[in-house]
This record gives C-alpha cells, structure tokens and sequence, in this order.
C-alpha cells in the first residue's frame, strides 16, 4: 500500500468513539518519527531505530529506505519527494528484515508542512509495528 494526499480534509472528522490506547498497544508498537528537510536528518525514536537496525537518533532518507523490502525502495523514495515539496500525508506498509528468517511488518504514516515564506518544511509522522514477525523458511 502506497498512498499520498494533498487534501488537508482527506478524512472526515475525527471518529466518535477512540480505541483504548492500551487495547491498541495490544497489537502494535507505536512510535513518532520527524525530519528536517532543510537538513534531510530523519529523527526516529528508540524502537524504530532498533526495528530498523540502524544506531539511535538520527539516520538519513536512504538509510532508512535501504531497511525495506528491496521491491518498494522507489516507490517509498517517490512518496518522501512528493511530500518534500508540497504539505501532504502519506501512508505506506512495507517490511524489515530483522533476521534472515524474519521480516517485520511495518506501516508508516507522515504529513508534511512548514513551507510557508520559503522554507524548506519538515515531515512528522508515526511508525507501526504489528506484534508479530512474517517467518520464512529457507528452502
């Protein structure tokens, strides 16, 4: 899944009831990720940096795409140029290989903005790990 919006009103208004936090934590790992795209530094949080296999902190754009499966590198760097250059939000799911045996699902989404009087904007967003690993055998 690859989505990206330009509409600011791309979904209605928020829903009527909101899950339990603790009901969601139940079935995934959440966590906040930022970029400065004057700098191009993306930011991730502890749990991100360590499903991505990259040091804490702070990585760059094909750092991060590099840690996704080999078959969704262009379309994810696609989405991240659209969003530099105009306010957006996108969405994409891909997967980590944690192991050689294991991939992680993740989901990714993002928002772009801050590109009012020339400024080059900033990207924040929110990862998604599903509790579970997508194991597979070597044959």
């Amino acid at each position: 899944m690859f989505e990206i919006s330009r509409r600011n009103d791309a979904l209605p208004g928020a829903a009527a009831t909101m899950p339990d936090p603790q009901t969601l934590s139940h079935f995934f790992i959440s966590e906040e990720w930022s970029s400065d795209l004057a700098s191009g530094v993306i930011r991730l949080g502890e749990h991100a940096s360590f499903m991505h296999g990259l040091p804490p902190g702070e990585c760059g754009l094909l750092s991060l795409v590099r840690c996704y499966d080999r078959g969704d590198h262009a379309r994810v760097l696609e989405l991240f140029e659209q969003a530099s250059t105009t306010p957006s939000r996108f969405c994409f799911s891909t997967g980590v290989s944690i192991l050689p045996a294991m991939r992680q699902p993740v989901i990714c989404m993002g928002e772009s903005s801050g590109f009012e009087g020339g400024q080059q904007g900033w990207i924040s967003g929110l990862f998604l790990f599903p509790r579970f690993e997508d194991i597979r055998f070597a044959a």
